[in-house]
């Protein structure tokens, strides 16, 4: 799946008081992952409870239902323990692990899971963009905290993160 960047309709047909958030900006490994990662998701915000349902109907149904989310306390201080969802509540665990400061893991139940780079609401489009590519690469090696210290180190990060075994930006 690609980043997804057009933004959804404001109001629904004959309801002018209605809002829908705009479609996430996601990118997905398009392959198995051998990394740490699956990909990687830039919310708009940081209110877990606007951004996450969004998120999670974006996500292809064949792999079932969402049940549960774990995000890093210091990513998501004031999330809720439960988000509601497109016909279905999601429980959210929150952790203190310096592995989950910057990630998501999406839990479906028995089918599978996705371990997500969370990109903050304020990082800059370029530096986004390539953590986008990169946290989406199947032979991406990285973790989400060392990934957003290689965006955050400017372009030494792409020979870095290269050197370290990602095969850069496509």
């Amino acid at each position: 799946m690609n980043a997804i960047t057009k933004p959804a309709e404001g109001t629904a047909p004959g309801d002018g008081h209605s809002y829908r958030m705009p479609l996430p900006r996601l990118r997905l490994t398009r392959d198995a992952s051998h990394g740490p990662l699956d990909g990687a998701w830039w919310p708009r915000c940081d209110a877990l409870e606007l951004e996450l349902p969004a998120l999670i109907g974006s996500l292809d149904p064949s792999v079932g239902t969402v049940t549960r989310v774990t995000v890093g306390t210091a990513a998501w201080p004031d999330a809720p323990q439960k988000v509601m969802a497109p016909g279905h509540v999601i429980e959210v665990v929150r952790t203190d692990r310096a592995a989950e400061a910057h990630a998501i893991t999406v839990d479906c139940g028995t089918v599978g899971r996705w371990e997500l780079l969370v990109i903050p609401p304020d990082e800059p489009a370029g530096a986004a963009t390539w953590l986008l590519t990169a946290a989406s690469d199947p032979g991406n090696p990285l973790s989400a905290p060392r990934l957003l210290a290689l965006a955050e180190s400017g372009l030494d990060g792409q020979d870095t993160w290269e050197s370290e075994g990602g095969s850069g930006v496509r």
